[in-house]
């Protein structure tokens, strides 16, 4: 099992969705987040004042799936979340050493 983590734009969210869900993807998990890479944020003006915006809104993806599967899912968020500017995000790729799902108490693929 792999667990994937992207890191994309806000409004690129629902292409990602269902980008995934055309390749299989049956679940995933969403956190707003506020980060920066490269960009390091920008400068907008407001009220006559300028002001630093380092922390940019950004939207997290997590999704645990079969090793399998893990290809076919990072094509479709490169795809899905490219808008080819500064800031489209990262996607990391690690290793899940066990799922187990609570209600049931099942292990491994059974419960992802």
């Amino acid at each position: 099992m792999k667990k994937i983590e992207a890191i994309i734009k806000p409004f690129k969210l629902d292409e990602v969705k269902e980008a995934l869900h055309e390749v299989g993807v049956k679940g995933i998990t969403v956190t707003e987040a506020k980060g920066f890479g490269r960009q390091k944020g920008h400068t907008e003006l407001y009220r006559g004042a300028e002001y630093v915006v380092d922390f940019l809104p950004k939207v997290k993806i997590e999704i645990v799936l079969p090793t399998e599967q893990v290809e076919a899912a990072v094509e479709a968020i490169l795809k899905a979340a490219r808008t080819g500017r500064i800031g489209d995000g990262k996607i990391f790729v690690s290793e899940v050493l066990e799922a187990i799902r609570i209600r049931t108490g099942e292990r491994g693929a059974a419960a992802i």
